[in-house]
Order: structure tokens, then C-alpha cells, then sequence
């Protein structure tokens, strides 16, 4: 009869080979992407604190579009509402993927991030809203400081150049998905405005054409794109938010392999949209969003006001104490051991780095104080500033252990066979193991025949003095 299963897990352990081979793809594109939106929005800041600052604005309330179509729309508007449309498709493609084949496929395995990413949403909300009600402030924003931006996480270890073992990248690859899908419906449910039901219905009945397509096995760029931007058109016209558009889609598409197949549609469809997101539609929408005046006394305002203290508050403590607390509850409850090369702390700094919520709270707030362009300006004001605080936390907590973490990736990327597969991952390998001793041999060999060039005996003792 077998033993039992242990009823105790590992949290934080080591990757599947295909996982790991996945997210190095994954978070490489979001690095680079990363370091475009970290450049676009230090971009955004000098151009609307110069003397050109009014070219700023004439830019971002140019309109241009279809005004027949009701897309008359602003270019900041077509950022916010066309690009992120293409960031949230390449979200719903990795919702898809985490939940059939990834870090979520498994319940158990899934309820300690997904816990840490509900408890990270949360406990912001409570505070922003704690910090309003107390200075009587608006709790209209409540959901501005729950999003975290893993593109600009990433350009944060970048540029302090930390790199984080594949558990903890995982871990907050995680976090940032399920966020994803809390932001969307948080987007879908509170700010949606009068729906236009023919507009709607017409963007369902595109929907669905789009999943019969695809389940037909039609293929062609021709076919799809044409297709999605008519339902982008329908849906923002509908009242809903058209970024719901490209979560939907990205949703219908198939994330699991069969035989014969290297890559299943979706993980081929992200592989080539997520440079387009992470390179152009992000960094875009953030030169356009970014652009607030800051001043001394704009960034004193960010400090005294209850809305812009309750984002900041929420950002940099609530994040960090949302997400380490639900997790470490998480773990206790569930008797998930803690994986022995990491500590406690490696969870509480990746916790800080998630306060960095740049693009989805700078979305949030433009949505949760429309028509109030002063209200919504100090909103973004801090969301950077809370953001930036948190990035500076966060490395000085990951630099404290920069040691450990270089020996954790050395060790997970060491190929002494050069077979393309980490040696981590061949331990119980016995074709690894004689690959390794005929290395071994042949290295002896040579060193040996460098001793008897260097006038060592051949029958090895030591030369007489």
C-alpha cells in the first residue's frame, strides 16, 4: 500500500521546467516593456512641467476619429480606451493560461496567491477609504490604489539590477493576473455608465462569432483583427468600459496543447501581441496619463488631502501589509511550508513591490473622477508618488538580500552539460549524472597532461626537491 501524500506543501517552491521556460519568456518582454514605461512617464513629466507644457495638453485633447461612429475621441481618450484595450487582451490571455495550464490550474496550489492577491486588493480599499472617511474626504476612489503593474515592477529590479529567484517572479506574475481580473471587474461593474442595449447586444453578437471562429479553427489576422475592432467599437459605444472588449476575447482563446502542437493559439497569439502591449500601447497610454504638474506645493497637497493620502497610504501600506498578512495567514491555515531558501522577508519585499500600481490605477482614477480635471490630475499626482515610494521601499528590502537571490538564480540557471535544460532540474536524471562523470573524466584527463607538461612524474608522486 503507498504512504500517504504529505498533507504539508511547499509555497514558493521550485517551478516546472515548462513554467519556468514560460515566465522567463514572459516577464523578459515585460522588463523591456517595463523600462519603455518607466521612460514614457518620466517623458510625460518633463514635457507638462516645461515651458512647453501647454503643447502637452494641445496634444492629449486633439480628437480625432469617426465622430458617426461615436469615436470622435480624444488622443489621451484613445489611449486609455483603444490601447489598454490590447493590454487587457494580452491580460485575458494570461487569466486564461494560469487558470488551464499555469500557477492557478490547481486549487490548492492557487489559494495562497490568489488569498494574497484578494487580501493585497482589499486591505488598500479599506485604508483609502479609512483615510476618507476620518478627513471626510470622497470614497469615490476606493479602487485606485488596488492594481499593481508588473511592467513597471520589473523595470524597477532592472534598474537596481536585482534579479528575483523564478519562485518569487512567479509569485508576483500571480499576484498581477488575479489583480488584472479584480481590476476588470471592478471596471466592468462600477464604472460602467447608461448602457446602450442595441450597441451591447451587437458587441455580444461579435463575441460570439469570434468564439465560433475560433473554435472552426479559422485562421488569418484578416479575419480576427477586422473582426475585434468592431467589437472594441460596439462595446465602448455600449456604455461598458472597451477595454472589457480585449479581456473577453483574450478569454475565448484555447491555452492548452494538443497533440502535435509546441504552443497552444493562445501562448502563440500572446507571444506576438505582448510586444505590441508591453513596447507600444502601454508606454503610450502613460506619456499621455503621466503628465501632471508637479510642484511643491502639488506634492505637499498629495500628503495633506484625505483622496491623494488614502492612495498613497493604500499603495505603499496597504499593498505591503494586504498581501504579506494574507499570505502569511494563508500559509498557517493551510500548513504550506515556506520554501527553506527563502524568508519571510523575500515575501514581505516582493509584497512592497506590488505597491507600485501605475497603469490600472492611473485608469481607475481617470474613471473614478471623470469630469473633475483638478481632483483627477492630484489622483494621478499620487499614484506616482505612492508608487515611487514604494519602489524605493521595495529596494531597499530586495538589495538587503541581493546575495542570497544571485545564488538562488545561479543555481537554477547552471547548465554544466550544456543540454539547454538547468541542472536543477536533472537530478534524478541518470543519463545527467554520466554526462556529468564523462565531463569530470575528460577534465581530468587534461589536467593531468597539463601537470606532465609542467614536469610533474608520470607516475604522479612528487618531484624530488
Amino acid at each position: 500500500m503507498a504512504p500517504p501524500a504529505p498533507t504539508d506543501r511547499k509555497f514558493l517552491g521550485r517551478l516546472s521546467l515548462p513554467e519556468r521556460r514560460y515566465l522567463t519568456d514572459a516577464l523578459r518582454t515585460e522588463t523591456v516593456g517595463g523600462v519603455l514605461l518607466l521612460a514614457a512617464a518620466v517623458a510625460a513629466l518633463i514635457w507638462a512641467n516645461t515651458p512647453i507644457s501647454d503643447s502637452y495638453e494641445s496634444v492629449s485633447d486633439f480628437h480625432i476619429g469617426p465622430a458617426a461612429l461615436g469615436l470622435d475621441l480624444s488622443i489621451q481618450h484613445w489611449a486609455a480606451d483603444g490601447l489598454l484595450a490590447v493590454f487587457f487582451f494580452v491580460a485575458g490571455i494570461e487569466l486564461k493560461r494560469e487558470l488551464v495550464a499555469g500557477e492557478l490550474r490547481d486549487p490548492k496550489a492557487a489559494a495562497l496567491p490568489v488569498i494574497a492577491a484578494i487580501c493585497g486588493m482589499a486591505v488598500p480599499a479599506l485604508v483609502y477609504t479609512l483615510v476618507n472617511v476620518l478627513g471626510d474626504g470622497s470614497t469615490d476612489g476606493w479602487a485606485v490604489p488596488t492594481a499593481t503593474d508588473i511592467a513597471f515592477a520589473l523595470a524597477v529590479l532592472a534598474v537596481i539590477g536585482t534579479s528575483l529567484p523564478s519562485a518569487l517572479r512567479a509569485f508576483l506574475l500571480t499576484l498581477a493576473v488575479v489583480d488584472d481580473l479584480f481590476a476588470i471587474l471592478i471596471i466592468a461593474i462600477f464604472f460602467t455608465s447608461d448602457l446602450n442595449f442595441a450597441a451591447l447586444g451587437g458587441a455580444v453578437a461579435g463575441l460570439v462569432l469570434f468564439w465560433l471562429l475560433l473554435r472552426k479553427g479559422v485562421r488569418g489576422w484578416y479575419v480576427y483583427v477586422p473582426l475585434a475592432l468592431v467589437i472594441w467599437a460596439l462595446m465602448y459605444n455600449s456604455g461598458v468600459h472597451a477595454t472589457i472588449a480585449g479581456v473577453a476575447m483574450g478569454l475565448m482563446l484555447r491555452c492548452t496543447t494538443r497533440e502535435g502542437e509546441r504552443h497552444s493559439p493562445g501562448e502563440h497569439i500572446e507571444h506576438l501581441v505582448r510586444p505590441l502591449s508591453a513596447g507600444l500601447a502601454v508606454p503610450l497610454f502613460a506619456l499621455f496619463s503621466a503628465g501632471v504638474s508637479v510642484s511643491g506645493g502639488a506634492l505637499r497637497d498629495v500628503f495633506t488631502q484625505p483622496v491623494t493620502l488614502g492612495v498613497v497610504l493604500g499603495l505603499v501600506v496597504g499593498k505591503a501589509l494586504g498581501i504579506f498578512g494574507g499570505t502569511w495567514l494563508a500559509a498557517r491555515f493551510t500548513k504550506a511550508e515556506l520554501n527553506p531558501d527563502l524568508a519571510w522577508p523575500d515575501v514581505f519585499a516582493v509584497a512592497s513591490l506590488a505597491g507600485i500600481g501605475f497603469t490600472v490605477s492611473l485608469l481607475i482614477g481617470e474613471l473614478a473622477f471623470a469630469g473633475d480635471e483638478a481632483l483627477t490630475d492630484e489622483v494621478k499626482a499620487s499614484v506616482l508618488m505612492g508608487s515611487l515610494i514604494a519602489a524605493v521601499l521595495a529596494s531597499v528590502l530586495l538589495k538587503l538580500r541581493v546575495r542570497k537571490y544571485q545564488a538562488l538564480v545561479s543555481d537554477e540557471e547552471r547548465d554544466d552539460d550544456q543540454d539547454g535544460i538547468p541542472d536543477i532540474y536533472e537530478e534524478d536524471n541518470p543519463a545527467y549524472h554520466l554526462r556529468m562523470a564523462e565531463i569530470y573524466e575528460r577534465k581530468a584527463a587534461e589536467h593531468r597532461e597539463r601537470a606532465q607538461l609542467a614536469g610533474a612524474p608520470r607516475d604522479g608522486g612528487d618531484r624530488p626537491a
